[in-house]
């Protein structure tokens, strides 16, 4: 065996240290690691205990971004924030398991870019359930089935708002206690080699992200819809010749190869969802708060009520409307402020609005996610 040498971690650097050495090193490292990580455990299990007898949420999303805060500014490398940010929330999921672990309903089916998110936010070591439609995953939560909910809000690229997530809102009283953004990228997956490939599946959203891919490629005539990005997965697994388009988190469920991996168009491609919770979120100082209001039947009632968060200094960062099945000509809007519904300014803004609205609800104040979830 030749000599493999690395350098000495220790003393003045002037030593280069055998690769046995470095590895001993490492050895000792992960027992204080292992010893340190069940010193945690233990303390996660006493605040488990002190929970549930407060019949308090196992996740609370103020803390968990403080956390992620803290552990950031405390790091001065070589490991990335991206990664430390992957360890411990797996190490937090962890944590979930051993407080009492919750249950996690998403859009499914399995696989889905949903489901990529919410094991994204809440790790492998929580319940999960795949739902058929968002209005099940409202309905999941209002009938305590599930502790928590993921849901797609809106795409960056797509162009606008979900609006089955919208609508379900109006019809529970369900809340948001968090907000996640995660990249959605598109992977050419089969079992075949790309010169065997027939036909090509997926739901049609995603093939209009992968249009310049796809006439690059000469794969643009073979396309077929599929009912999801998941099913097409499924049928790549099991079918001769047939490849699908949709999430790495696909591939690893049903057991395709990836091909080509990131073939969307748009690079910055990425699907904001919400958390749905039955707790409140404390301020952390970096803020959303969302709401859903029904104007006065009166001229000018919108813009009075639009003008309270400018006469307040509250950003808007987001505005939307869907009508409303309870009356024709009437509306129900959808925006998001800046801050925490306990904010002064926040909430003298929410206090004035009601005076121009026949309804304004809270939906939630939760943390503005710190940056997108490393897919």
């Amino acid at each position: 065996m030749g000599l493999e040498l690395g350098y000495d971690l220790g003393g003045d650097g002037a030593r280069m240290a055998s690769l046995d050495e470095l590895r001993q090193r490492i050895d000792a490292l992960d027992d204080d690691i292992v010893a340190l990580l069940n010193r945690r455990a233990e303390a996660a299990v006493e605040i488990g205990r002190l929970k549930n007898a407060a019949g308090s949420a196992v996740f609370s999303p103020d803390r968990e971004k403080a956390i992620l805060d803290r552990i950031c500014r405390k790091s001065t490398g070589p490991l990335s924030k991206a990664s430390l940010l992957s360890i411990y929330r797996e190490l937090m999921s962890a944590s979930f398991a051993l407080e009492r672990p919750p249950r996690v309903g998403f859009l499914g089916p399995k696989g889905s870019y949903s489901h990529e998110a919410a094991v994204s936010k809440f790790g492998a070591s929580v319940e999960y359930e795949a739902l058929v439609h968002i209005g099940g995953v409202f309905d999941a939560m209002e009938r305590g089935h599930i502790d928590y909910g993921v849901v797609p809000v809106e795409n960056n690229t797509t162009g606008g708002v979900v609006l089955d997530t919208l609508d379900a809102f109006v019809d529970t009283g369900v809340m948001i206690c968090n907000e996640l953004q995660l990249p959605i990228h598109l992977n050419l997956m089969a079992n075949c080699p790309m010169d065997e490939i027939e036909v090509v599946q997926s739901k049609p959203e995603a093939f209009k992200q992968v249009q310049r891919w796809l006439a690059e490629t000469g794969m643009v005539d073979k396309v077929a819809p599929a009912a999801s990005t998941s099913r097409a997965a499924e049928l790549a697994a099991t079918t001769k010749g047939t490849a699908a388009i949709g999430s790495a988190l696909a591939a690893k469920l049903y057991g395709v190869q990836i091909l080509a991996a990131n073939i969307e168009d748009n690079p910055r491609n990425a699907t904001r969802f919400f958390v749905l919770g039955r707790e409140a979120a404390k301020p952390t100082g970096n803020d959303r708060t969302s709401l859903m209001f029904v104007t006065a039947h009166r001229a000018g009632a919108l813009v009075e009520a639009l003008l309270a968060v400018q006469k307040n200094g509250v950003n808007l960062s987001m505005i939307t409307s869907r009508p409303s099945a309870a009356s024709t000509g009437e509306y129900n809007f959808f925006v998001d402020l800046d801050g925490h519904a306990t904010d002064g300014p926040v909430q003298a803004t929410i206090e004035e609005m009601r005076q121009h609205c026949k309804t304004v609800r809270l939906l939630g104040s939760y943390p503005k996610p710190a940056e997108a979830v490393a897919a």
